[in-house]
């Protein structure tokens, strides 16, 4: 199955996070198919910056967001 999640960069404590469209077998932070933004929620305010188009083709396509980039969609008016 095909999810659009959270891939975690930045430093221990300042974390940073880009939006993947990823095989759910894999890790975390491991293998992906597609980047299509980032989160980063050490600012204030938070940045979130999501290519809409790409994001709006995988879920066309099937790809199931998790709850929090659901929610980070809902934010950038993707969904």
């Amino acid at each position: 199955m095909v999810k659009i999640r959270l891939r975690r960069m930045g430093a221990k404590k300042a974390p940073f996070y880009r939006v993947v469209v990823a095989d759910s077998r894999f890790a975390r932070d491991g293998r992906f198919i597609e980047e299509i933004g980032y989160y980063d929620p050490t600012t204030e305010p938070s940045v979130i910056k999501i290519d809409a188009d790409k994001a709006k083709q995988w879920l066309s396509n099937g790809a199931q967001p998790t709850d929090t980039v659901r929610s980070l969609l809902k934010k950038a008016n993707v969904l």
